[in-house]
């Protein structure tokens, strides 16, 4: 996020300005009735504040722009009668904050706007996996949005997943909509899988899994041989140790 100086011709353009006696914030896009922006993800919000008091002295006075409470540094000359500021590009962090305006010399003669950022679930292109007979097979399917998908639904085949007689799990946490099969059957869980969402002001979202299932290979049991040859190899040695001088007089 980067907070920028804005130049004064863009404020010419549609606005709405949330009141209060004395300093008035006019923004870019729109503010409600309620005093909040929505913006999308990636965009810019352009912010101008103006003392409005209708006397030369207000008209001159210092203003000073906070952040969630926090001073906001701006550029010499950008503080009197009117400031501005702009906040490019929106990030997921902008969601929620607070930008306020205020008299240096009268912290109660302000103005705030909060900020309500969209941004559609990251669903895209498709997933190729390969698993075992009778392994866990997990499908992750991101759903994190504002606003929150008002729907998440899995198919397997251009058909609604039987979580019962598939032996499918489905979990979500707001953020990540899991489908878990514990135990694989290549006749049951072969196949294309969709993740499907709804978005209140996106529409539709999906996410492909094409997953295959192959016949499930012994593991070579490595360290249990190693450990064998290991044992072999040092009674052989004692073996020949205990024997040693019966076998040097051979050699004699």
């Amino acid at each position: 996020m980067k907070l920028v100086f804005c130049s004064h011709v863009f404020y010419l353009l549609l606005y709405c300005g949330t009141r209060t006696l004395g300093v008035e914030i006019q923004s870019e896009p729109d503010v409600n009735s309620d005093g909040v922006i929505q913006i999308e993800l990636n965009q810019t919000v352009s912010l101008l504040c103006l003392s409005n008091g209708g006397s030369e002295a207000q008209a001159d006075e210092e203003l000073v722009w906070l952040r969630n409470g926090v001073m906001v540094k701006l550029k010499e000359g950008n503080n009197k009668g009117r400031s501005s500021v702009c906040v490019t590009p929106v990030i997921y962090g902008d969601n929620g904050a607070t930008f306020t305006c205020q008299l240096r010399t009268n912290a109660t003669v302000m103005s705030s706007v909060t900020l309500n950022v969209t941004y559609r679930p990251q669903l895209s292109g498709a997933e190729e996996l390969t698993v075992e007979d009778d392994s866990v097979l997990v499908l992750r399917c991101d759903i994190w949005a504002n606003p929150p998908v008002s729907s998440v639904s899995w198919t397997l085949n251009g058909s609604a997943l039987d979580l019962l007689a598939g032996g499918f799990t489905v979990t979500n946490d707001g953020y990540t909509s899991q489908l878990t099969v514990k135990s694989v059957e290549k006749s049951s869980h072969e196949g294309s899988y969709k993740c499907r969402v709804h978005s209140p002001i996106y529409g539709e979202g999906n996410k492909f899994f094409h997953v295959t299932v192959t016949e499930k290979t012994m593991k070579f049991p490595l360290i249990p041989i190693i450990a064998g040859v290991v044992v072999v190899c040092l009674t052989a040695l004692l073996a020949v140790v205990s024997r040693w001088k019966t076998i040097a007089k051979c050699f004699k």
